[in-house]
């Protein structure tokens, strides 16, 4: 259990403003634990749409003032699916502020995040 902790705690920190390859940590565990494939895309998923969110309501907070970044544009185009990306580096962290300091719908958003997300790690989790 212990190891899925680690796991969703590093997929957490994934998904905020810390520079961890949440990837590496989902392939490490799976080279341990193949037979737990789909309880560690599971966790990893959680943790990473959590963390994606935290950065979605810490963009609730930011003041309404204009803002024209490249993420803000897009959010603004395209809505809560772009959100499915955020789970991108560098870009990703942006699109989750955007999407809450936009008040893009906290469910669609979730949703699509969780999409991105999930998408992501089964990939991996194919590959490892």
């Amino acid at each position: 259990m212990e190891p899925l902790l680690g796991l969703f705690a590093a997929s957490f920190a994934a998904a905020t403003l810390f520079p961890l390859p949440s990837e590496a940590a989902l392939f490490a565990y799976l080279q341990l634990h193949p037979e737990n494939a789909a309880l560690a895309v599971a966790v990893a998923t959680v943790g990473n749409t959590a963390g994606g969110m935290t950065s979605y309501l810490i963009g609730r907070f930011i003041p309404q003032k204009k803002l024209d970044s490249k993420a803000v544009q897009s959010v603004r185009r395209y809505g809560a699916p772009i959100t499915a990306l955020a789970w991108l580096p560098i870009v990703g962290d942006a699109l989750s502020v955007a999407a809450g300091w936009l008040r893009i719908h906290w469910a669609a958003a979730l949703g699509f995040m969780a999409a991105g997300r999930f998408a992501r790690y089964v990939v991996v989790a194919y590959f490892s």
